[in-house]
């Protein structure tokens, strides 16, 4: 006669890590009534894109060592669940195993009052309340309650038969819901209440862009961080037109510093600074005029005065041009639009004056 243990040898104790805050009801899809868990059963919140846990300790009151197998099921889709057998036991280290996917038995061999840990790991991806599956579905509701089972077979280590007699079970729920912090700012009362906390959450949802927005307003009125489509109203409200033939990078940086611009119309340093953000080039602000990548080269003489000019001297007939300058950039010209170029001189240039524009590549500096 094979000898198996009875149902005593083995005990089992469950503990759930991530408790619901309130007692989550049991709404039954189109029936009005409700029921609330039954107490013996381990309640588990799952709150999709978070980790929850579920320990259930084994322990041997058997004077034999048992070689056990565990169970799972329930009707939760069973690529929530992994599982973690830890290397701490009561009788020391053991190996242990590392967290695998859900898989519907574990075998755990315990000596005499051994005591081990199975840990039930459960996630649910981030996006179940907003997938496809979920907001497009036969049946007018979606599921939140689930159930499983952890049901424990055992035999002694020396025991050659199949039979494998039910030793201990436990029962568990799993309640999944949204994580909502609007329902700490209710009194204590509506807390308790499941269904408040599922529907704050609709309006939550609703509201987040809006509330993203306003905390993060400053990035939406800068130019250079503003949505694409933010960039005409942030040209408008600046008086800006854009320039089609820039790029988008370009463009925030005119936008942002339109206001510069204004200020310094008319001046060589307002030139210099609009030729710089259009053209990409340095200021090179420590160097020489001659030497910078953008350079303003203005030739001024007092012209010929009665009886402090001196012909051939100071003076020449059919001399410079009064208010004439030159504009000098020293790059590839291949990569100059020179066109866009002079419409930006032009912009900037008071209506008395002229300018020559001189584009020198690298080689010729």
């Amino acid at each position: 006669m094979t000898q198996v243990p009875d149902q005593k040898s083995v005990l089992l104790d469950i503990v759930s890590i991530d408790i619901p805050e309130t007692a989550p009801a049991q709404l039954p899809e189109l029936s009005g009534t409700f029921s609330q868990p039954e107490p013996d059963r381990a309640p588990v919140k799952l709150i999709p894109g978070e980790n929850s846990s579920l320990v259930i300790d084994l322990e041997n009151l058997d004077t034999r060592p048992l070689h056990l197998t565990c169970e799972l099921t329930g009707n939760f889709p069973h690529h929530w669940c992994q599982t973690q057998i830890p290397v701490v036991s009561t009788l020391g280290e053991l190996p242990g195993q590392p967290v695998i996917p859900y898989a519907p038995e574990l075998f755990v061999t315990l000596l005499p009052g051994e005591r081990r840990s199975v840990v039930l790991c459960f996630q649910v991806h981030r996006d179940f309340f907003e997938a496809e599956e979920a907001v497009f579905r036969d049946t007018e509701a979606l599921q939140l309650n689930y159930s499983g089972r952890f049901n424990v077979y055992g035999s002694y280590l020396n025991n050659q038969s199949d039979n494998r007699p039910l030793l201990e079970f436990v029962e568990f729920d799993l309640f999944l819901r949204p994580r909502s912090p609007y329902i700490k700012l209710l009194p204590q009362i509506y807390q308790e209440i499941d269904f408040v906390g599922r529907f704050l959450k609709i309006i939550e949802t609703t509201l987040e862009p809006d509330l993203q927005i306003f905390g993060n307003l400053w990035a939406y009125l800068d130019p250079l961080t503003a949505p694409e489509n933010m960039l005409p109203f942030l040209a408008h409200w600046v008086g800006w037109q854009n320039i089609p033939t820039l790029s988008l990078q370009q463009q925030r940086r005119l936008i942002r510093n339109a206001l510069e611009i204004y200020r310094a119309s008319g001046t060589r340093r307002g030139l210099r600074f609009y030729l710089h953000l259009v053209t990409g080039l340095p200021l090179d602000e420590d160097l020489p005029e001659v030497s910078k990548h953008i350079s303003i080269i203005e030739n001024f003489t007092q012209g010929a005065v009665m009886g402090s000019s001196y012909l051939g001297i100071d003076t020449i007939l059919g001399g410079g041009k009064p208010f004439h300058f030159q504009v000098r950039l020293l790059c590839d010209p291949d990569t100059i639009d020179e066109k866009l170029v002079r419409t930006v001189i032009e912009a900037q240039t008071p209506a008395f004056c002229t300018y020559d524009l001189k584009i020198d590549s690298d080689n010729h500096i």
